[in-house]
């Protein structure tokens, strides 16, 4: 038995190195889609200088090098027992988050397996070896399993919830930049151009959405398959009714600069309604708290005085 213990604290000591070094590439990540190696060749041609392919991997950070590597081989291995429909899902979730551009769907099913070992292990650890919360252990290894089970589901949660947030940031980055669309265009600019402005201007969701499609078109895509794709890595209504309308009007001979000003005066109202609603969301919002913390304490205020009269009477009869 206390060889056991013994080898699955090892085990729990290693789990643990191995998350620190995951999460610590994890905040290192960079956001752009550009792969790391071509952004390396880039910035050796734009010195002049002539190197070898060794030399620029080897000018590549750790985590490049070596645990992308190896977290990619491991995620490979999974692929091989995980069907094809959930693979692509995952790619599309990928996309939709934004995160596609520094891990693929087999790195994010290897993730998946890797928190869910570290959760178990480090609740058996806690379960087995703090005397605080120490527990038999059939006791452990079902908390362990539990434990397992949430760390194997959470990466997924997580990133639906990237998805709702990039969502909502370009919700709320739509209405301003379809304003800056239709001043362009109706300044003369092209639809292009127009696009490539708002991309340089901000720095948020929709403007890497955009510089993303516009380099798209500049490659040989069709402007209208580039839109399409844009809004489908969004998969946002507003955005995908938005595109719909651009690619009707350069279909049928329509204006642009209209489309563009009834699209916004239609961000800017669906903006305040938004706005609206969360209004009357926020007086339920605020109900919970007020019951659960507001309301007792009121009713500590007013009945103590009351209670301890009381107290003081049965004092002294």
């Amino acid at each position: 038995m206390e060889n056991i213990s013994t080898i699955l604290l090892a085990l729990v000591v290693v789990v643990i190195i191995i998350a620190a070094v995951l999460i610590y590439v994890g905040s290192r990540v960079p956001r752009e889609d550009q792969d790391p190696l071509e952004a390396r060749l880039t910035e050796f041609t734009q010195r002049g200088e002539t190197v070898s392919l060794e030399q620029i991997e080897m000018s590549q950070s750790f985590q490049e090098r070596v645990i992308y590597p190896l977290l990619r081989q491991f995620g490979e291995m999974t692929t091989r027992f995980t069907p094809q429909n959930a693979l692509q899902e995952v790619t599309i979730k990928l996309e939709r988050s934004g995160r596609a551009g520094w891990i693929d769907a087999p790195m994010f099913l290897a993730l998946r397996f890797v928190v869910a070992a570290v959760f178990g292990l480090v609740a058996f650890f806690v379960f087995t070896f703090f005397s605080a919360v120490k527990q038999p252990f059939a006791t452990a290894v079902l908390y362990s399993l539990i434990a397992l089970a949430i760390g194997f589901f959470f990466p997924q949660l997580w990133l639906d919830e990237q998805i709702k947030k990039r969502q909502k940031e370009v919700q709320k980055a739509m209405p301003d930049a379809l304003d800056l669309l239709t001043i362009c265009v109706e300044a003369g600019l092209g639809f292009d151009a127009a696009m490539s402005n708002v991309a340089q201007k901000w720095d948020n969701e929709l403007s890497l959405a955009f510089a993303r499609a516009i380099r798209e078109i500049q490659l040989g895509k069709v402007r209208r398959d580039a839109l399409r794709d844009m809004a489908d890595r969004i998969d946002l209504s507003d955005l995908t009714s938005f595109v719909a309308a651009v690619v009707q009007s350069e279909q049928l001979g329509v204006s642009m600069s209209k489309i563009l000003r009834i699209q916004a005066d239609q961000m800017r109202m669906r903006r305040r309604q938004i706005a609206e609603e969360l209004a009357h969301q926020a007086p339920i919002k605020m109900l919970l708290p007020m019951v659960g913390l507001i309301f007792p304490s009121i009713f500590i205020v007013l009945m103590t005085p009351a209670v301890l009269r009381m107290m003081k009477v049965e004092i002294f009869r």
